[in-house]
């Protein structure tokens, strides 16, 4: 366990992929408050975690105490994001959750990939 200590403000966190995924929980959300959290690295890996990991920031976000407005960026589709986004999309808004979508590309050098764009 962590020694207790006042939670760390950032503008934008991303959260670790493969095995390391498995050390995000529910203190690691109440120790890192984000504006936005980037969940990057579409892997099998962070599949099997990324529900428990979206619990998490709910449940830590709820004990904030303050009323921060959430910005979830996912960089791949996934089943599981669909899922839960779906099943707890009524807690999200209470909490001040928003999940972005990527449903833009951006075309550079002959190639094209999904975007986002984030403004602070």
């Amino acid at each position: 366990a962590a020694p207790p200590g006042p939670p760390v403000y950032v503008d934008l966190a991303y959260l670790p992929g493969s095995w390391s995924a498995r050390t995000v929980d529910e203190e690691f959300f109440r120790r890192v408050r984000s504006l936005c959290y980037v969940i990057s690295g579409d892997d099998h890996l962070k599949e099997g975690v990324l529900r428990s990991l979206l619990d998490a920031l709910l449940a830590a976000k709820h004990q904030w105490g303050t009323d921060i407005q959430v910005t979830l960026i996912p960089t791949f589709d996934s089943l599981v994001m669909h899922e839960w986004y779906q099943e707890t999309h009524d807690r999200q808004q209470e909490l001040g959750i928003t999940v972005l979508g990527s449903n833009s590309t951006v075309a550079m050098q002959d190639e094209t990939f999904p975007a986002c764009k984030v403004e602070f």
